[in-house]
């Protein structure tokens, strides 16, 4: 066998010696291999308690959680489960427009079903009174722009609920006399109005219908 030959088996040799003594060291992976982490134990602080039921939302989204009218709320949804306090100031908001429209128009009939004897007597004598003085008003409900529950009772007894909302309102609103000149209001302007209600149902009962029982500011 002739040198060259002898030279190359000699360098292929120390070639294939140095790739396995590079694959002892190196190993085989490829591409990049994220560090190995050590697993430590977990650390897991104490099991927590589930508690069940916690506060009603719907109550509390409206009044002071504890409170005297929180707890009227859940005497009433207690009587009557079909209760929800945020349907009920849904359908004040309308009963607020609808009463307060018919007022001012100088029109209660429509709305006779949804106030008390008291409130009605009470909006016809000032229906009365302007007629008398031959005053008209135009009025139009803009908006409301705001609607609170302030306070709530609940007669265990009768299980008779009274709940108080203020509102905030605004109105195009104008007064004129028997000549047609205006006496109130501005017919570029917004008036805007307060007003505190409070409506009225026995729980329980067939008759969903809450009456407007009693008015203020």
């Amino acid at each position: 066998m002739n040198s060259p030959i002898i030279q190359l088996l000699v360098l292929a040799a120390i070639a294939v010696f140095l790739i396995l003594r590079l694959r002892g060291v190196l190993g085989t992976r490829e591409g990049f291999e994220k560090p190995r982490v050590t697993e430590q134990p977990s650390r897991r602080g104490p099991d927590l308690e589930v508690i069940e039921g916690g506060p009603d939302l719907d109550i509390t989204d409206h009044a002071e959680e504890g409170s005297d009218t929180a707890t009227a709320l859940a005497e009433m949804k207690r009587v009557d489960n079909s209760f929800h306090v945020g349907e009920f100031l849904g359908g004040a908001k309308g009963a607020y427009e609808m009463i307060l429209m018919a007022f001012e128009k100088g029109d209660l009939s429509d709305v006779v079903p949804f106030i008390s004897e008291e409130v009605y007597e009470a909006l016809q004598s000032v229906i009365d009174e302007r007629e008398k003085q031959g005053l008209t008003v135009e009025a139009t409900f803009v908006g409301l722009s705001e609607l609170k529950l302030t306070e709530a009772t609940f007669d265990q007894d009768t299980s008779e609920a009274e709940i108080t909302a203020g509102f905030k309102s605004e109105l195009a609103y104008v007064v004129r006399d028997k000549g047609g000149d205006i006496v109130e209001g501005d017919p570029n302007g917004i008036k805007r109005q307060k007003d505190v209600w409070t409506f009225a149902r026995q729980m329980g009962t067939d008759d969903p219908n809450w009456r407007l029982v009693a008015t203020g500011e």
